[in-house]
Formats: structure tokens, sequence, C-alpha cells
């Protein structure tokens, strides 16, 4: 499945890194959302793509915009991966995959590792609507997202 911009977003509901249940419907409740996938915690880009987000987390929470991390490491992993850098935003377990194949992320071989059943490194703007407004996808494990470009599709949902 192909999520198109304009399309309502599936509901999913997932743990976090403290064992919460959480679902796309609390989180825009509060606001505007940018779902983050990432293949896995402490992986080199991984990391620096969420500290990247963590760093511009002050423009992203002006915006009234909330951000959400996804990926199909266990809870436990994501726990250590927030504490050691200092998260400040909830990182969701896909560890079944369903959330991330509803989101058409999926990517069946990762890198030369022959690892199957990864997130594939995306990026997803969603309204309070659960309207999709903003799509970034790439099958290319070691690209980072247009942090910038991320921000302005968030901030314009603010305007």
């Amino acid at each position: 499945m192909v999520l198109r911009l304009g399309q309502k977003v599936p509901d999913f509901v997932l743990p976090d890194a403290d064992r919460k249940t959480r679902s796309l419907e609390e989180f825009t409740q509060q606001g505007n959302l940018i779902l983050a996938f990432f293949p896995f915690a402490f992986s080199g880009t991984c990391d620096k793509e969420m500290c990247t987000f963590r760093d511009g987390f002050e423009g992203l929470q002006a915006s009234g915009t909330k951000l959400v991390g996804i990926s199909v490491d266990s809870v436990y992993s994501l726990k250590a991966f927030a504490q050691t850098y200092n998260l400040q935003f909830p990182l969701l377990s896909d560890f079944n995959k369903k959330t991330t194949k509803l989101y058409g992320v999926l990517q069946d071989r990762w890198g030369g590792l022959g690892y199957r059943g990864v997130a594939k490194r995306s990026v997803f703007v969603i309204d309070r609507r659960r309207i999709l407004r903003y799509r970034w996808v790439t099958d290319v494990p070691s690209e980072e997202p247009p942090y910038a470009e991320v921000l302005r599709a968030a901030q314009k949902l603010s305007a």
C-alpha cells in the first residue's frame, strides 16, 4: 500500500519505549504529527537522524507539531536508544511490522547484510484530521531525510 497526499492515514496502536500503549489518534488529538520511521536503533544514520530531530524539536514544538519515531526494534532497545541520546519524543516499537507494512514502508531486504523486514527511512507529516500532508521515503538506508523540508511542511500546517 502506498499512502498518497490528501489521504487519511491508517490508525495504529503500538507500545512506546516505556511499554505504554500509544495510538495515532492520541497523537493527532494533540495536534499535527510527524511520523519518522527508521530501520534500527544504534545504527549510525538512524542515530544521526533521531538526534537531528531531537535538536530541531523546539522548532517543531513551536509549530504545534508532535514528533514520533517508529522502528521494528523492541521496546527494550528503544528505551536504551532514547536514554543514550536523550530523545524526548516517543519512540514506538513496531516489532511485528504491522504498522510499517500499513504505511507501505516495510523494506524486504536491508543494506548488504541480508536483513529482512525493517522500516524504510521515511517521514510522514499528518494533520489533526489524520490526513497525509507530506511524504518522504527512501530505499537507501544511509540517506537522511530533508530536515528543512520536513520542518517547512509541519510549519505550513500551523500557518
